[in-house]
């Protein structure tokens, strides 16, 4: 099953224990982690476990949604919001009503909510906008881009977000891609420096956790290392298309900077629209499972782009039911969808 461990860890430490309620391990705090786990995870049903690996755009969701399918996150994709200027209390509503609905499904696990905040938190009125990455790479200055991630640390979670889709850790390889100002660099040298970003968006992990993803408290958000791997590499610059490279140069150039990300603690990673040498990133069992989670140890979990599972065929969406099995079985833990049809496709396939 491709359900993140990660994900439960983080988000089962959220429920609080019922009062009188009746005893029930993973809801335990003073339990210990694994042993919450291992008790959530034998009481989950198949389409539950799926459910958990769907992340759905706000514009679909509902409360009876999240409830009734286990979903578990939820997504504003496009920059969508609330309301037109929505105030940190309308984004803060909106996020509770769809939490609610999660807690009051049959095993109450909290659902995560996500959204874009690659320059501040870029989506919301009135936030603090820093430059894009390119020009804080020019900076040089690991300790400035830092700050910047605590500061948009602090205005996220202000919103009632826990986790964000940043940094975007590219290289930039030919200018004429239309996302260089995405990338901090040409140089993978300055890329790798600049991931301190993760560490004002997450916090600086304990000596003991390095390389174990990591969330330092409620001032804090969940990061995403993207786009996983080599999505600015492609031949002409041409967005979403192939990067043409040896193993030797992909893990020369495109790949130290996720490395660099898994050391910091990096709590999740998104794989790329893009393909290298001809193989659709979402389909790359190689690269997902083989490399970055086997050789690379990463523990967190893997999500898709958005719609990212309907491009892996040509024309996208093509044939949905293989692209979601091969997308899952490539090593993808939660699939950014607008709706459930992916967890639909799952359940067909007795994915397991």
């Amino acid at each position: 099953m491709g359900i993140s461990l990660v994900k439960l860890v983080v988000w089962v430490s959220w429920l609080a224990m019922a009062v009188g309620a009746e005893y029930v391990k993973y809801k335990d705090p003073k339990q210990p982690v694994a042993a919450r786990i291992k008790d959530l995870m034998s009481k989950m049903t198949l389409a539950e476990k799926i459910g958990q690996m769907a992340q759905i755009d706000r514009s679909v969701a509902t409360e009876q949604i999240l409830r009734d399918y286990s979903v578990g996150s939820v997504l504003s994709g496009g920059g969508s919001e609330p309301l037109p200027e929505a105030k940190a209390e309308d984004w803060i509503n909106m996020v509770n009503a769809f939490q609610n609905g999660s807690l009051s499904s049959r095993l109450g696990i909290p659902m995560i909510y996500g959204i874009d905040a690659i320059h501040g938190h870029n989506n919301v009125y009135n936030a603090t906008i820093f430059p894009h990455n390119v020009g804080l790479g020019a900076t040089r200055d690991p300790e400035l881009v830092k700050k910047i991630g605590a500061a948009t640390a602090l205005e996220v979670r202000a919103t009632g977000i826990p986790y964000v889709f940043a940094p975007c850790i590219a290289v930039c390889r030919d200018p004429r891609w239309g996302r260089c100002y995405e990338s901090y660099s040409e140089d993978h040298k300055v890329v790798e420096q600049m991931t301190d970003i993760i560490l004002g968006l997450q916090g600086d992990p304990p000596t003991s956790r390095k390389g174990v993803p990591y969330v330092g408290g409620k001032g804090k958000v969940a990061a995403c290392a993207k786009h996983f791997v080599g999505d600015g590499g492609t031949t002409g610059g041409i967005n979403e298309n192939n990067t043409v490279i040896d193993m030797h140069g992909l893990l020369s150039m495109y790949m130290p900077a996720y490395s660099q990300s898994i050391i910091k603690g990096v709590s999740t990673v998104m794989v790329s629209y893009s393909s290298w040498n001809g193989q659709k990133m979402h389909a790359n069992r190689e690269l997902i499972s083989g490399f970055l989670k086997n050789t690379l140890k990463f523990k967190g979990f893997v999500i898709s782009d958005w719609q990212g599972i309907d491009r892996i065929t040509s024309p996208p969406h093509a044939n949905y039911t293989y692209s979601v099995q091969a997308a899952i079985q490539a090593g993808i833990d939660m699939c950014k969808t607008r709706t459930l049809t992916a967890c639909g496709c799952i359940l067909r396939l007795g994915v397991s």
